[in-house]
């Protein structure tokens, strides 16, 4: 072991072997990175928002919903009992920027989707204490007054594709149309459902007449923690 004491006494050579071995060490957790397409493994179920609901998601971050709600169950026991299946990676894939959140203030939204009607969504936002006597949260009855604005949501979809979201030209083409008809009950459904499955149709805000903020805050919590379906997936799909 002689060599090993010399090694130790020249700080030179200790330093170029030192650098050396992170190197290598380095390479070999770096390299194979590039010979993959993406480090998240795709859960069947998972899609792009519908672009009705990408507008609800951007009035989440605007009002800075996700200073108080997290959407990321940890892979506790008391969460899971509490919020349901804990969070997979590929649940956020197509998030620019994710909303996992770093506090809650209010409880985790991640599988929100489907537990209230949309009328218990609208009257929770009107006024939260009507229906949770204890909340601190603050009302935000404005946004069924604000008529939406959607001259471009179609190059709102490109700017996704931009950043790894798969919308694909039909969805593209035909992203105006879908906005309009996933908040109108007497729409045509059937083409828009087949684009994006498990969306919430129909009348979301009590207001079938007009397009409102409130129709796309409604859509976006609805789709929650909805697209996966956590009873079909094998063991497999949850090693991620």
């Amino acid at each position: 072991m002689g060599w090993h004491g010399k090694i130790e006494r020249n700080v030179i050579l200790l330093l170029v072997l030192s650098l050396l071995t992170v190197s290598i060490g380095g390479l070999v957790e770096i390299v194979p990175l590039f010979t993959i397409e993406s480090t998240i493994e795709k859960v069947k179920g998972m899609r792009p928002y519908t672009p009705l609901e990408l507008v609800g998601r951007n009035i989440y971050i605007r009002e800075g919903c996700y200073t108080c709600h997290s959407q990321q169950i940890r892979p506790f026991r008391d969460e899971a009992e509490r919020y349901g299946h804990y969070s997979l990676a590929a649940e956020s894939m197509y998030d620019h920027p994710f909303q996992w959140g770093s506090k809650r203030t209010g409880p985790d939204l991640a599988r929100v989707g489907g537990k209230y009607s949309n009328e218990w969504h609208v009257a929770h936002m009107i006024d939260p204490r009507e229906v949770v006597p204890e909340s601190i949260m603050p009302p935000y009855a404005f946004m069924l007054e604000n008529t939406l604005d959607v001259d471009d949501i179609a190059a709102h979809l490109r700017a996704n594709v931009a950043v790894g979201v798969p919308y694909s030209e039909d969805m593209i083409e035909n992203a105006a149309a879908d906005l309009a008809v996933q908040a109108d009950p007497d729409g045509d459904h059937d083409a828009f459902l087949e684009r994006y499955p498990k969306a919430a149709v129909g009348d979301l805000d009590g207001d079938p007449g007009r397009l409102t903020e409130m129709d796309a805050m409604v859509a976006y919590l609805q789709i929650l923690g909805r697209m996966v379906d956590f009873d079909a997936l094998t063991v497999d799909d949850l090693r991620q």
